[in-house]
């Protein structure tokens, strides 16, 4: 990757459209489960959301694989999609982008109070 890819993002355009591309060729559950999967794990992206990419990756081949070993989404995935993405990035009690921001916001709004008494 070169600098103008990072920048502008063009190589996570790519890779997402290659991701879009192999999902069409999964059976319809597998589609689902996958477009659920997508939606559940842009929470734990920073500001560019590269660092998804491997993790979306990852979950694409286990779709693929799952797939080809004719198993239920149910077997691979479990029944919590949800559970499933904050396991894949890590702990259950993951920090989103949006608890980091709620914490500064709080932050700075204890010290403004704090500082008119």
């Amino acid at each position: 990757m070169n600098f103008f890819e990072k920048i502008t993002g063009s190589d996570m355009t790519k890779a997402i459209k290659s991701f879009e591309a192999r999902a069409k060729a999964l059976p319809a559950e597998y589609q689902t489960a996958w477009n659920e999967i997508k939606s559940n794990l842009w929470v734990y992206g920073d500001f560019t959301g590269r660092n998804l990419i491997p993790i979306l990756e990852n979950a694409l081949e286990l779709l693929e694989v799952a797939s080809a070993d004719k198993q239920s989404i149910e077997e691979v995935l479990g029944d919590d999609i949800k559970g499933f993405c904050a396991a894949l990035v890590g702990d259950e009690g993951a920090k989103t982008y949006r608890d980091k921001w709620r914490e500064q916001l709080n932050r700075n709004v204890a010290r403004k109070l704090g500082g008119l008494k």
